[in-house]
């Protein structure tokens, strides 16, 4: 079962969701409290059902929020993010070599996130 890691960086706090085999599987955004980084946790366990936006294919079709968007990054990896209700991004993830890797990625985060518990480190 896979679990968010919230710990403390140089400048806040952000948690990594990290699949049962301790993989990161995608990062937050570096947060000033310890409660907004929780709510960004909840906000992804909340928001992880989203469909997927394909962004690596001419014309793709816009999907409503919450949602993941699969888009390439300028080294030519597939990289997603997870978008909320109000659109902003909550997640995102490292960059893979294949596209199949990138939807492994959020099949996880969607099997994962849901009942992962949270694991705090100082």
């Amino acid at each position: 079962m896979g679990k968010f890691v919230v710990k403390k960086t140089n400048t806040g706090i952000k948690f990594d969701l990290k699949a049962g085999n301790g993989e990161v599987i995608a990062t937050s955004e570096v947060y000033t409290t310890e409660a907004a980084c929780l709510n960004g946790v909840d906000s992804v366990k909340r928001c992880c059902v989203g469909d997927i936006e394909d962004q690596t294919v001419e014309g793709f079709e816009t999907v409503k929020h919450p949602k993941f968007e699969i888009y390439l990054d300028k080294a030519g990896e597939f990289r997603f993010r997870l978008k909320a209700r109000n659109g902003e991004i909550i997640a995102v993830s490292e960059g893979y070599k294949t596209k199949a890797s990138a939807v492994n990625g959020i099949n996880s985060i969607k099997k994962n996130a849901p009942e992962a518990p949270i694991e705090k480190i100082d």
